[in-house]
Protein backbone atom coordinates (compact mmCIF):
# COMPACT_ATOMS: atom_id res chain seq x y z
CA UNK A 1 0.00 0.00 0.00
CA UNK A 2 1.33 3.44 -0.90
CA UNK A 3 0.79 6.72 0.89
CA UNK A 4 0.64 8.63 -2.40
CA UNK A 5 -2.13 11.23 -2.50
CA UNK A 6 -4.43 11.35 -5.52
CA UNK A 7 -4.69 14.86 -6.91
CA UNK A 8 -7.90 16.07 -8.50
CA UNK A 9 -8.29 18.79 -11.14
CA UNK A 10 -10.54 21.67 -10.14
CA UNK A 11 -11.98 24.25 -12.52
CA UNK A 12 -12.13 27.59 -10.75
CA UNK A 13 -13.96 30.61 -12.13
CA UNK A 14 -12.60 34.01 -11.09
CA UNK A 15 -15.15 36.83 -11.36
CA UNK A 16 -14.08 40.44 -10.89
CA UNK A 17 -16.69 43.15 -10.43
CA UNK A 18 -15.65 46.70 -11.31
CA UNK A 19 -17.63 49.90 -11.19
CA UNK A 20 -17.19 53.52 -12.25
CA UNK A 21 -19.52 56.50 -12.40
CA UNK A 22 -19.15 58.72 -15.45
CA UNK A 23 -20.91 61.94 -16.50
CA UNK A 24 -22.84 61.88 -19.80
CA UNK A 25 -24.81 64.79 -21.26
CA UNK A 26 -27.87 63.56 -23.15
CA UNK A 27 -31.50 64.38 -23.92
CA UNK A 28 -32.86 61.36 -22.03
CA UNK A 29 -31.75 58.34 -20.03
CA UNK A 30 -31.80 55.86 -22.93
CA UNK A 31 -29.58 58.19 -24.99
CA UNK A 32 -27.21 58.51 -22.03
CA UNK A 33 -26.96 54.71 -21.73
CA UNK A 34 -26.36 54.36 -25.48
CA UNK A 35 -23.59 56.98 -25.34
CA UNK A 36 -21.96 55.29 -22.35
CA UNK A 37 -22.05 51.88 -24.09
CA UNK A 38 -20.58 53.33 -27.28
CA UNK A 39 -17.80 55.12 -25.39
CA UNK A 40 -17.04 51.91 -23.47
CA UNK A 41 -16.94 49.82 -26.68
CA UNK A 42 -14.63 52.38 -28.29
CA UNK A 43 -12.38 52.11 -25.21
CA UNK A 44 -12.87 55.80 -24.38
CA UNK A 45 -13.88 54.52 -20.93
CA UNK A 46 -11.60 51.96 -19.30
CA UNK A 47 -12.04 50.45 -15.88
CA UNK A 48 -8.90 49.51 -13.96
CA UNK A 49 -8.01 47.98 -10.60
CA UNK A 50 -8.85 51.22 -8.80
CA UNK A 51 -12.46 50.48 -9.85
CA UNK A 52 -12.41 46.93 -8.45
CA UNK A 53 -15.23 46.26 -6.01
CA UNK A 54 -15.17 42.49 -5.48
CA UNK A 55 -13.47 39.26 -6.57
CA UNK A 56 -15.26 35.89 -6.33
CA UNK A 57 -13.89 32.37 -6.75
CA UNK A 58 -16.33 29.61 -7.83
CA UNK A 59 -15.70 25.89 -8.31
CA UNK A 60 -17.36 24.41 -11.40
CA UNK A 61 -16.16 20.81 -11.82
CA UNK A 62 -13.95 18.27 -10.19
CA UNK A 63 -12.20 15.66 -12.34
Amino acid sequence: MTNEKVLKTYQIEIVETMSAIIAIKAEDDSSAIMQAKQRYRNEDIELNYDDLIETEFNIFEVE
